[in-house]
């Protein structure tokens, strides 16, 4: 890219990490310390997986995406955001050994505690509860209702999950981005990559709203509300 004199950091909060990431860029435009900032959400999962686990190896994928935002006179961009975590249910989505507080040892590699193991059943019980309270939460604080969201772009963890969602919200499921039957579970991507899509097919217009909300690993959660620029 030829940036070599710039900052650059990164931000790990799983597959919520993209939701926390535009969090933290719009505070540096909303603050004047930097007027252009490119956010990416990037999961290379295949590495983290274990093969050999069929619950896990076959629902995540890698993946990558980008969004660029900056500083602008328009009324458009990032309206609210809430982010939230509940470190005491970490354990459901883990990678046990690894990092300081197990690190790697011949024991671990044996046991495959290397690789993520997650606990589905506890997983759909907290993501499905998460969503809507989150969703509800962030479009009150932009001042709006559901009916004023175009699209809600959820994180593509699973579609019972979305389609869950969709009937506590009591919203059709046509008002959601999914397109996770293309790429599996690519965690932190996974939004960036919807959007993407959606942009490029001209389904997302100039001035629509948007929620985007996603949960994860940590167990952390998180929404935003976007008004896209008008054409």
């Amino acid at each position: 890219m030829g940036a070599t004199d710039v900052p650059a950091f990164v931000l790990e909060t799983g597959c919520t990490g993209f939701i926390y990431s535009l969090a933290t860029a719009y505070q540096f435009i909303a603050t004047g310390a930097y007027k252009t900032i490119l956010v990416v959400g990037v999961e290379l999962l295949s590495r983290h997986v274990n093969w050999q686990d069929r619950s896990t190896a076959v629902l995540f994928g890698d993946g990558a995406g980008a969004v660029v935002i900056q500083a602008t006179e328009e009324s458009c961009g990032l309206r609210s955001f809430v982010l939230g975590s509940d470190g005491s249910q970490a354990h459901q989505i883990i990678v046990p050994a690894g990092g300081t507080f197990e690190p790697p040892n011949g024991d671990a590699l044996a046991n495959g505690r290397q690789y993520l193991h997650m606990n589905g059943r506890e997983v759909f019980k907290f993501a499905t509860r998460v969503v809507g309270r989150a969703s509800r939460e962030a479009v009150a604080k932009a001042g709006m209702t559901l009916d004023d969201i175009d699209w809600i772009i959820p994180h593509q963890a699973n579609l019972r999950i979305i389609q869950t969602a969709a009937r506590e919200m009591d919203l059709p499921l046509k008002r959601f981005v999914v397109n996770i039957e293309n790429y599996g579970n690519t965690s932190a991507a996974s939004i960036p990559l919807a959007l993407t899509e959606y942009l490029e097919s001209g389904r997302i217009k100039p001035d629509d709203n948007l929620l985007l909300v996603a949960f994860g690993a940590g167990l952390t959660w998180g929404a935003l509300v976007l008004q896209m620029a008008p054409a």
